[in-house]
């Protein structure tokens, strides 16, 4: 199992226009041969959006991309003229398909935290979509092609088994758990291959995304992967530089 320190993420974005990004894996700049991905996984971004501050419209393709929102509303505009307020605790997906354009603002009055993944398509086919799951409190399993996410808000020394995946992604946003071995704190992962019978131990109340993917040969074709890195070392699926906030324009 390999632990990913929050302090040992990438960082990105522009903090002088109240956009902060930490990436879990190799990103623009941050190229790394040996981080591009896990099992699907490409991208496991944070960021925190000062209120007026976020992402002028840009484009994507070939990724599914699934936000879960911490804490504050996030503002979706994107190229099918969807216009949507996702609030904390609501989970969003937009599969990119052949292309799509949107844009990712806080215009509310508080701070906003999210965490955006993206994952390798199955196939390159098909139109845009989107969906967003509003929040209800509790846990939360959300499937996307090739894969499950699920959302756990355990209380403390409340147990949660880990799902017996061929790759197993956890992820902080609050709170305190250990899995195995390790204490992980928000900001921190865990990335397990082929390991069976896990558990997550919550040693404070917490809120934890765990995916559950399935290898290439099961579902996610190499080309998807292939492809979606590609995209990502052009920085063509990346968002431009971020728009400063309303305040300082």
């Amino acid at each position: 199992m390999r632990i990913q320190r929050a302090g040992e993420r990438y960082p990105g974005g522009d903090p002088a226009t109240g956009v902060e990004t930490r990436h879990a894996f190799s990103f623009g700049p941050h190229y790394d041969p040996d981080n591009l991905r896990f099992g699907s996984l490409i991208a496991c971004n944070e960021e925190r959006l000062a209120p007026g501050a976020g992402f002028d419209e840009h484009p994507h393709g070939h990724t599914e991309i699934v936000t879960w929102v911490v804490e504050g509303e996030l503002t979706h505009r994107d190229s099918t003229g969807r216009a949507t307020l996702v609030r904390a605790g609501d989970l969003q997906h937009l599969s990119a398909a052949s292309g799509v354009r949107h844009v990712e603002r806080n215009d509310g009055d508080a701070p906003l935290t999210f965490v955006q993944m993206w994952l390798a398509p199955l196939s390159f086919d098909g139109e845009p979509a989107y969906e967003v799951v509003r929040g209800h409190g509790g846990d939360l399993a959300y499937e996307v092609p090739g894969a499950t996410l699920r959302v756990h808000r355990p209380e403390k020394d409340e147990r949660t088994p880990l799902p017996d995946g061929d790759f197993v992604y956890v992820h902080v946003t609050r709170g305190t758990v250990r899995v195995g071995t390790e204490d992980l704190a928000p900001g921190d992962a865990a990335r397990a291959t082929d390991e069976k019978g896990l558990t997550l131990l919550a040693t404070g109340g917490a809120e934890v995304l765990v995916w559950e993917m399935r290898r290439a040969g099961q579902g996610v074709s190499g080309g998807s992967l292939l492809l979606a890195a590609q995209d990502l070392g052009r920085g063509a699926g990346a968002p431009p530089a971020p728009r400063a906030r309303a305040a300082d324009s």
